[in-house]
């Protein structure tokens, strides 16, 4: 059976959602802002009640540990701007992507996130696929939209991990 690269590529985001899906239907409330360390990153309302993230534009050492809420912007933030690239939006700034506020509305975000990234998958074609990737590799011959797809389907992988572990860690503090 031979499998396009696109059909490939749809199944890995495929399997990695069923992934985040089975954490993001067991997450509670206090989930989001659970510090599982002194030296954590959240989301934090600012002056304007706008949720916005811990950050430095040079990673600190140590990395401070993401709480679930931290993570959650973190996914918001790059596939917001993953999709505005792909779809010839002009693509946000990191501070113009906050978080939603609360555990239901970031998993709402995510969602609407997944159904927007689904259309941009569908319209793919092998040729979109050797295009040179406008993300996050701008102007590099070397990597093509293929490898963007790639790259958020690894991102993804790698965050739902985290956020995965994370509410493992949490219930099992709570006895």
């Amino acid at each position: 059976m031979s499998v396009s690269r696109s059909q490939l590529l749809r199944w890995q985001f495929d399997l990695t959602w069923s992934l985040f899906d089975y954490h993001l239907e067991r997450l509670e409330p206090e989930d989001f802002l659970w510090e599982p360390a002194a030296h954590s990153w959240t989301v934090r309302p600012d002056a304007d009640g706008r949720w916005v993230p811990d950050w430095a534009e040079t990673e600190p050492e140590p990395v401070p540990v993401p709480t679930i809420g931290w993570l959650s912007w973190h996914i918001g933030w790059w596939w917001s701007v993953t999709i505005d690239h792909a779809t010839g939006r002009p693509p946000r700034e990191r501070t113009e992507v906050t978080w939603p506020g609360d555990g239901t509305a970031a998993v709402a975000w995510l969602r609407g996130l997944r159904a927007d990234w689904l259309a941009v998958l569908e319209r793919l074609t092998d040729a979109d696929l050797d295009a040179v990737a406008p993300f996050p590799w701008p102007n590099d011959p070397e990597h093509t939209v293929a490898h963007m797809v790639g790259w958020v389907n690894s991102e993804l992988m790698k965050n739902v991990a985290e956020i995965g572990q994370l509410r493992l860690l949490r219930a099992a503090s709570r006895g």
